[in-house]
């Protein structure tokens, strides 16, 4: 029983705080009403969410040139529809299987079965997270200034604290295969380039959501504060930061932005909403990765392409 608790010990203690997150989110949603939650939806336009939708197609085709220029920096000669097709299916895997397979384990499979090397490969999925991390820290400041009332000195500093160890951490386990890039920092720029790019994405459509609400946030409120969400769902306490999201996001919008809880709320299911219907595409992969990861435990697969 011990072993068995040792091994999904992490995996349970994940499901036990996605359950927690989603129950609070069930009361939430009871204690401001549903009546209150649609009249919040209905004031967003039709137009708008298709700004919305396109936005966030820009935002995951930057997001895949990111991890892509990584991986030509070192010296993976692969295609950018293939990258596209495999950052797609690992944001499907995320979304739907977090529990079986990992976004990241998707890449990486389907990389490998392409015959390039696993060192660099694995290397650029570490570098491609820590460059999405450096681009939301550097809007994080602005979060934390509007939120510090909030938070209070000693939690936030502590939260600084736990964020900061953890990429220093991932940053000297990897620093060795690092240096491919490091040689070449104008990869890395052009990576952190696409990052911005994503996150501009990001916040544009969090401020059309919000403006349609009949609240203007300012922009760099709206970075600061989703960048402070983004970093919350770093601790691992639910899976894919499901439910702790949506409340850590609702609460700064209402608490430091002055929305409404059933707006904000809205706003948070939404932008969820988004992150999963733009990450459909990678279900046309999905079996033929899951294939190859299977195959990979049997020996050496030969040079192929995706598509």
């Amino acid at each position: 029983m011990s072993a068995w608790w040792s091994k999904n010990r992490r995996l349970i203690l994940q499901l036990a705080g996605t359950l927690l997150a989603v129950i609070l989110l069930a009361a939430l949603l009871r204690g401001e009403g549903w009546s209150e939650i649609t009249a919040a939806f209905a004031k967003i336009k039709p137009a708008d969410l298709l700004w919305v939708a396109f936005l966030f197609i820009i935002s995951r085709l930057a997001t895949a040139a990111r991890w892509h220029v990584l991986l030509r920096a070192g010296g993976v000669n692969i295609r950018y529809k293939d990258s596209l097709a495999l950052t797609f299916t690992g944001l499907f895997a995320s979304n739907f299987l977090p529990t079986t397979i990992g976004g990241d384990m998707v890449r990486l499979a389907g990389v490998m079965r392409m015959g390039f090397d696993r060192a660099v490969c694995l290397a650029s999925i570490a570098a491609d997270r820590l460059i999405g991390m450096l681009g939301m820290s550097m809007t994080l400041p602005l979060g934390l200034v509007h939120a510090w009332k909030l938070l209070g000195a000693a939690p936030a500093s502590s939260l600084t604290f736990a964020w900061s160890k953890r990429p220093l951490a991932f940053l000297k386990r990897t620093l060795s295969v690092f240096t491919l890039w490091l040689r070449q920092p104008a990869s890395l720029l052009v990576s952190l380039a696409f990052t911005w790019v994503h996150m501009l994405c990001l916040f544009g459509s969090i401020s059309i959501l919000t403006a349609d609400l009949e609240t203007r946030i300012p922009f760099w409120m709206i970075a600061g504060l989703w960048s402070l969400t983004y970093f919350i769902t770093q601790i691992p306490i639910s899976i894919n930061g499901y439910g702790l999201q949506e409340l850590s996001f609702t609460f700064l919008l209402s608490n430091a932005a002055g929305l409404s809880p059933a707006a904000s709320l809205s706003v948070a299911v939404l932008i969820r909403a988004f992150f999963i219907l733009t990450s459909l595409p990678g279900a046309l992969f999905l079996p033929f990765i899951v294939t190859v990861m299977a195959e990979q435990k049997t020996g050496a697969l030969p040079r192929d392409n995706l598509l």
